[in-house]
C-alpha cells in the first residue's frame, strides 16, 4: 500500500495537493491531465536520464573494438607489407571505429530508453482504475508515493483532505 492515484477537478487543487505532499515528506510521482499543466513541473522532481551515459558507454566501447579488431588484423595477425607503409597506420583506421561508434551509441540509447520506461509494456495498473480515462477529458490525476512503506493510510487521508474527489490505490 505504497502508491495512490488522486483524481481532482481542477488544475489548483492538484498543484495544491502536490506541493502539500511535497512538504509532509511524501513524494508525487506522476500528474495524469487533459492538457499540460506548467505549474506541476515545479513541484514534481524527476529523476536524472542515464541515457546518455549509456549512449557514451557504447559509443566508445564499440569504437574501441573496432580499431582494436582493425589493428590487431593489420600488425598482428596478418601483417601486409605495401610499398614500406607502417603496418599501424591510425589515419585510416579511423573511419570505421567512428561510424561502429555512431551506431552503437545511437543502438544503446534505444535499449537504454526501452529499459527505463519498461516498453514494450502492453497494460500498466493505472489502466485498471475506474474513471481513470478521463485523465485525457477533465479531470486530473495525480500518482503518489507514501514517505514510508507503511504510510498508506497517512497518505490516503492527506489527499481526501487536499480535496481529492477520489483516491484509489495502486496495486502493481
Amino acid at each position: 500500500m505504497g502508491e495512490m492515484l488522486a483524481c481532482f477537478a481542477d488544475p489548483r487543487s492538484l498543484v495544491r495537493a502536490a506541493r502539500t505532499l511535497r512538504a509532509r515528506g511524501h513524494r508525487p510521482l506522476d500528474t495524469f491531465t487533459p492538457y499540460p499543466v506548467e505549474a506541476v513541473e515545479g513541484v514534481l522532481d524527476p529523476r536524472p536520464s542515464r541515457l546518455r551515459w549509456a549512449m557514451l558507454a557504447g559509443g566508445v566501447g564499440a569504437a574501441a573494438f573496432a580499431y582494436l579488431l582493425q589493428w590487431y588484423s593489420a600488425v598482428i595477425d596478418y601483417p601486409l607489407n605495401s610499398g614500406g607503409r607502417p603496418l599501424h597506420s591510425w589515419p585510416v583506421f579511423l573511419l570505421v571505429p567512428f561510424e561502429v561508434g555512431v551506431f552503437a551509441a545511437a543502438l544503446a540509447g534505444l535499449l537504454a530508453f526501452l529499459w527505463g520506461t519498461g516498453l514494450p509494456r502492453l497494460h500498466h495498473p493505472l489502466f485498471a482504475v475506474p474513471g481513470f480515462e478521463r485523465a485525457s477529458q477533465d479531470r486530473f490525476f495525480l500518482l503518489a508515493a507514501a514517505a514510508a512503506p507503511g504510510d498508506g493510510t497517512a497518505l490516503r487521508h492527506l489527499l481526501e483532505e487536499t480535496g481529492a474527489l477520489v483516491v484509489f490505490e495502486v496495486r502493481p
